[in-house]
């Protein structure tokens, strides 16, 4: 009886704290229809995302080329279907670029990074992620075309290495980015770096090999 009691009173708590929210907040129906369904849309949107990363990777970790094509494709599907229901998902349109990279895309990967890194739609982005997608685009623009996106690359390095410090890889791209440009000092600080955060990095090694024997 007194357990029976004591649920009874929860429960008229509970009704009364939830009639006070909606009374001082004085939503209306239609608002809260509205709010229902913007969770409903970012659930949806959230599980296509969750799928297509991790389709990207199996898509990496495979070694049948047939079979990695085909999961990276799913993955951009899914990428797409998120994007469909919130367009302006920073996150989508990322994991849309490291599909299509995978695929061997990059003008269009690079397209969407571009769309992930501009305002607004970077805001949604952590710091960390901001700086992993700089990185990406930058190792993208250097793959494409190291002489004309050189100075493209960099620019998105030197924010990267600002945002997150621990990037191996960032430091490394640096390092190479001011190699090709002649700027050997500031070459040797970036690979240092590298060295610092990993001191396995071969790249990092092989660019300081580089000066050493020149």
């Amino acid at each position: 009886m007194e357990l029976d009691t004591e649920t009874a009173i929860k429960a008229a708590l509970l009704t009364l704290t939830v009639s006070i929210f909606l009374i001082i907040y004085n939503l209306p129906k239609k608002a809260l229809s509205n709010l229902r369904t913007n969770n409903r849309t970012s659930i949806q949107s959230n599980r296509h995302f969750l799928n297509g990363a991790h389709l990207l990777s199996r898509s990496r970790s495979t070694r049948n080329k047939a079979t990695s094509s085909a999961l990276a494709k799913d993955a951009l599907s899914e990428a797409d279907k998120a994007l469909l229901l919130k367009p302006r998902d920073a996150a989508a349109h990322i994991l849309r670029g490291l599909a299509l990279d995978q695929l061997g895309h990059r003008a269009a990967a690079l397209k969407a990074l571009d769309a992930a890194l501009a305002p607004p739609v970077v805001k949604s982005l952590s710091a960390r992620e901001k700086g992993d997608a700089l990185v990406k685009r930058a190792e993208i623009m250097i793959g494409v075309n190291k002489r004309r996106r050189v100075d493209s690359a960099l620019e998105d390095l030197v924010e990267a290495v600002e945002l997150t410090r621990d990037n191996c890889k960032a430091f490394c791209l640096l390092g190479q980015c001011y190699e090709f440009k002649g700027m050997v000092d500031e070459a040797v600080g970036a690979y240092n770096q590298a060295l610092v955060l990993d001191p396995a990095s071969a790249l990092a090694r092989d660019g300081l090999d580089r000066f050493k024997s020149s």
